[in-house]
């Protein structure tokens, strides 16, 4: 069988990032195609190899979480797996709400590790069982009251620009759309979000955007809780 999966390990433990890659040699649908130690070492393997799956630390050198949202919205076709001790709901939040498709714990055995991967690169979402449980019970505390907002899907593809401190002239150049037309839609999303500037606005949906984050990952709970069972 031919390697289908091609696989980034970015983790400052080598020993650790070595056992997880011969763990995964193991397995002939998945080839680890290269190896780093940090959030920028991410970023260039992501650029460089672009490999399916990027398996990736929460606590190494570098703004990690920078480094998922550049990935995930810059390499569309990477996709994110934490690979972690960190059993933090703001860390499994934080990853998710940048973009990542998974988070498991670094006690996750090598069978649930290769089930995790190869369900990530089916587009799927995977969070680790053991953490299923705690998150459903604690994400419930986060349904309350959050408002919804009507906007169309160009308005928050301007929006989500914006928010990565992006001018207007900037994001119509990258959706191919008038610095005119820009403006207009940011003048409808702060009308609805009731935001007297762009600060505002954006400060108002990044909790928006946190909260679908949440519900992400409790579904991701349910389905790993359920495949439990």
């Amino acid at each position: 069988m031919n390697p289908s999966v091609r696989i980034g390990i970015v983790d400052d433990h080598p020993l650790l990032r070595e056992g997880v890659a011969n763990t995964l040699k193991r397995r002939p649908d998945l080839q680890v195609v290269e190896q780093g130690a940090s959030a920028d070492d991410a970023r260039e393997i992501a650029e460089r190899v672009s490999p399916n799956v990027m398996l990736m630390d929460v606590n190494m050198p570098g703004d990690v979480f920078a480094a998922v949202r550049f990935i995930t919205t810059q390499l569309s076709d990477v996709k994110v797996l934490m690979l972690t001790v960190s059993e933090s709901e703001n860390d499994a939040f934080l990853a998710l709400e940048a973009g990542a498709s998974g988070y498991v714990l670094k006690g996750i055995s090598g069978p649930q590790l290769v089930e995790a991967i190869r369900a990530i690169a089916r587009g799927e979402t995977f969070i680790s069982p053991e953490l299923a449980d705690k998150l459903l019970s604690n994400t419930k505390k986060h349904e309350a009251e959050m408002p919804r907002f009507d906007l169309t899907p160009r308005e928050e593809e301007v929006i989500r620009e914006v928010s990565k401190g992006l001018t207007n002239r900037e994001v119509a150049t990258k959706l191919l759309i008038s610095e005119k037309t820009v403006k207009h839609h940011m003048g409808c999303v702060m009308q609805k979000l009731n935001a007297r500037n762009r600060v505002e606005a954006v400060t108002v949906l990044r909790r928006y955007w946190e909260h679908e984050a949440v519900e992400r990952l409790r579904f991701a709970a349910e389905e790993a809780s359920q495949d439990a069972d």
